[in-house]
């Protein structure tokens, strides 16, 4: 991974501060999105000592906020020459639901919108440096999930697990339709499962899920192992040729029926494209 840059988000703890630690002792020059500042500066000093002297770089943005996240891919994009990963890995699960000041539900404006919009700012940057790889996390959350393109918000009886495997399923259907769009282009486009983690992720997400979560943490995986397939996608040659993928343990696994529905795949690909394109119009 030496003379390589990563783009990261979901860093600053976790399986992606794990996979970021991993791919900067390879060799990577690494940049982090994160929401706050601190858990972002500890995170570089730890990336700076693993590998010192690279550039290391740290962008500050929420990516439930479209604006946010539109901002951050634009500073990246103005500021890389070249990215030759983009590891999409920022999400959460949230007991109750919470819309974002954009009017999106932010279980998927987090977990979906961010890898749809964060990818589409930096695909011309990632086209422009082949071989180029995007790497986006999902979970087997996905397998009991179906989307309805009715309510992608879930506003009809809101169920926090139901909306993270909904967004989770969104996470493989979005990079079965990018590998189909950026075939022959010299970028790949992969989706993995980690497995449980014992990360902070559901730290925040109140309710129930808030209660169990430290109480189950001890059962987990530790978040190096989480973190192993992501790197691997990231990194390995083994995979340098896989696109359209779904991964678990290093394992090109099928994803449920409802993932493998390209028709779907296309269908939300058009319609984040259109709330992408209203959240703009509405800041022009």
């Amino acid at each position: 991974m030496k003379g390589k840059t990563i783009v990261a988000t979901g860093a600053t703890s976790g399986i992606g501060e794990a996979a970021a630690l991993a791919l900067a002792g390879m060799g990577a020059r690494v940049v982090l999105v994160a929401r706050d500042d601190a858990r972002g500066q500890a995170t570089m000093g730890k990336i700076e000592a693993k590998a010192p002297g690279l550039g290391h770089a740290l962008h500050l943005a929420d990516l439930s906020s479209m604006a946010e996240t539109r901002r951050a891919g634009a500073a990246i994009a103005a500021s890389e020459k070249r990215v030759d990963v983009l590891i999409n890995n920022a999400g959460a699960l949230f007991s109750r639901r919470q819309v974002t000041p954009e009017g999106l539900e932010r279980t998927f404006a987090l977990n979906h919108m961010a890898y749809f919009m964060l990818t589409e700012a930096l695909l011309p940057t990632l086209v422009a440096s082949p071989p180029a790889r995007i790497v986006s996390t999902s979970s087997t959350a996905h397998e009991r999930a179906t989307l309805d393109f009715n309510d992608l918000q879930n506003s009809r009886g809101y169920n926090g697990f139901k909306a993270y495997g909904r967004s989770k399923l969104a996470n493989i259907l979005f990079t079965r339709e990018l590998a189909r769009r950026l075939a022959g282009m010299g970028v790949t486009a992969n989706c993995l499962h980690p497995g449980v983690v014992a990360t902070r992720f559901g730290s925040s997400s109140g309710g129930v899920v808030g209660l169990l979560i430290p109480f189950l943490r001890p059962f987990f995986l530790s978040p190096e192992k989480g973190a192993d397939t992501i790197v691997h996608l990231a990194s390995s040659p083994e995979v340098a040729d896989a696109t359209g993928a779904y991964f678990v343990k290093r394992k090109i696994t099928a994803p449920s029926v409802a993932a493998r529905d390209d028709a779907a795949a296309k269908r939300l690909w058009e319609a984040s494209e259109a709330l992408a394109r209203e959240s703009a119009s509405r800041i022009s």
